[in-house]
């Protein structure tokens, strides 16, 4: 089962995401974290998610990139956070941005619930340009591809989860 979960910046995506994955009667839940904490402000948003989701029972497994490398155990539930931070590191950190559909396409056969975190980015009506536009562009048909594969899509805002597809 695939879960997709969009949102824009502090929509409250993450914690419902975490709430449904780790609600999930699995065994085994893994937390796939996606970002590489470079500066003070991701160090931040790193260590408010960590807190966030203490004591849900997450293994975390740090994957900036290659996430087809990951093996969780079969029946796991699995949170991806998040979409926009793996395609960034594969695009601009010397990966293979191709991979990333596939891979997660193949993580969601491999486990009972693959919980995938996106952002909104779209809504600002900017045109940007170059490489920005480029990311913009794949980002958007990653979540394309994988709300038409998704059992689930919900939107969060206002920590509010609107469903656009299941439930």
């Amino acid at each position: 089962m695939i879960l997709l979960v969009i949102g824009g910046s502090g929509s409250g995506k993450s914690a419902f995401a975490e709430a449904r994955t780790a609600a999930f009667p699995a065994e085994k839940k893994y937390y796939v974290a996606t970002m590489q904490a470079g500066d003070a402000e991701s160090r931040r948003r790193v260590a408010r998610h960590r807190a966030q989701r203490a004591g849900l029972g997450f293994d975390t497994v740090e994957c900036p990139r290659n996430l087809g490398s990951f093996a969780p155990e079969p029946g796991a539930a699995v949170l991806l956070e998040d979409l926009p931070n793996l395609l960034a590191n594969e695009m601009f950190g010397g990966g293979d941005p191709d991979r990333i559909l596939p891979d997660i396409l193949s993580l969601g056969e491999k486990c009972a619930l693959l919980t995938v975190v996106t952002g909104d980015v779209f809504a600002d009506g900017v045109f940007y340009g170059g490489e920005t536009e480029e990311y913009i562009r794949r980002l958007a048909l990653l979540g394309r591809e994988i709300a038409a594969r998704a059992d689930t899509v919900a939107e969060v805002v206002a920590s509010l989860p609107c469903y656009l597809k299941g439930n």
